[in-house]
């Protein structure tokens, strides 16, 4: 049996520990920044393939007849047809829950930095400047507490939810519109609006929710415009929930007071991304996923995937 691993990037070579994959097929080929015209040569006569961030459709299944399984290295299926992987016989693995308290700690990352702007202090007082010595160019704001405002999440799975907990013990108020509530979440501690009360009332909007025919798009114009002028956007979920061009719109009329994202439509960013340029957006290259400890569960999970496939199960498999 032969193994495939194709990444489209990746932070740093070595990040990933594929030894317990190799231990269960010693013939497995490792690939970094793979594109979509190297995704099917590079696949070859292989069984298996893991997968980050490179498409799978039906024009590089029809080129792979032995493929057999499918292994996201991730949570989200954005980039894969799995109707067509289903049609083909390909078994489809995916690794959910590895990095909810990374991205929700990511999340507050971003929000700590906007309201409290620590790391453009740091740059000031590094270059000898103090308080009201500090001119406009470091893009400093006022500084805002958390305490008693209005944290919305849209979206409440396990990511959603560890942001809903940390959010409580800043003293903030939350509300959560998520299409399902489940009685489990009674003891939670947070309220469930609709999404037009959620963005009435959020002094900060936080994104947790998959990009499907329902959510991409959903912070477009209409939706921005009904939040409160000056309110933070917090996206550190899929990039497609976004209309990148009306936030940047909404941003420079002020509606928006800030924009803070680790996902974008277009990755990566794109050099002329209008984002790039402005002042009240902070900006991550989509690395809430990569701390060590969340690494290391992808990997645990990615193994025990596989192994379970090849026992004849199969784990976390989404397109059965």
């Amino acid at each position: 049996m032969k193994a495939v691993i194709l990444e489209r990037y990746v932070m740093h070579e070595g990040d990933l520990d594929w030894s317990g994959v190799k231990a269960l097929i010693p013939d497995t080929t490792s690939y970094v920044r793979t594109a979509y015209e190297e995704i099917a040569p590079r696949i070859g006569d292989a069984e298996v393939v893991f997968l980050n961030k490179c498409r799978m459709d039906e024009a590089i299944l029809a080129q792979c007849p032995n493929l057999k399984f499918v292994g996201i290295i991730a949570t989200g299926t954005d980039n894969l047809d799995l109707d067509a992987c289903r049609r083909h016989g390909v078994a489809v693995a995916n690794v959910p829950g590895y990095s909810t308290y990374s991205v929700a700690q990511m999340t507050f990352s971003l929000l700590l930095a906007i309201v409290q702007c620590a790391e453009r202090y740091d740059r000031a007082v590094k270059d000898g400047l103090w308080q009201l010595d500090i001119p406009a160019g470091y893009g400093l704001l006022p500084q805002m507490e958390l305490y008693g405002k209005i944290f919305g999440i849209y979206g409440y799975g396990s990511i959603g939810r560890q942001t809903a907990r940390i959010a409580r013990a800043f003293g903030m108020r939350v509300l959560v519109c998520t299409r399902t509530v489940r009685p489990e979440y009674a003891a939670d501690g947070v309220e469930f609006v609709p999404f037009a009360d959620l963005l009435k009332e959020s002094d900060v909007l936080s994104l947790h929710c998959p990009a499907t025919p329902q959510t991409r798009g959903l912070m477009g114009a209409e939706a921005l415009a009904q939040m409160k002028p000056g309110a933070i956007l917090l996206n550190t979920a899929r990039g497609a929930l976004v209309d990148e061009t009306a936030v940047t719109a909404a941003l420079r009329s002020g509606q928006l007071g800030f924009y803070g994202a680790d996902a974008f439509a277009t990755e990566p960013l794109p050099a002329d991304s209008p984002l790039r340029k402005e002042p009240h957006a902070l900006l991550t290259p989509h690395i809430a996923w990569t701390t060590k400890e969340a690494l290391q569960n992808l990997m645990d999970i990615t193994t025990r995937n596989l192994r379970t496939f090849l026992d004849g199960n199969g784990e976390h498999i989404v397109n059965r």
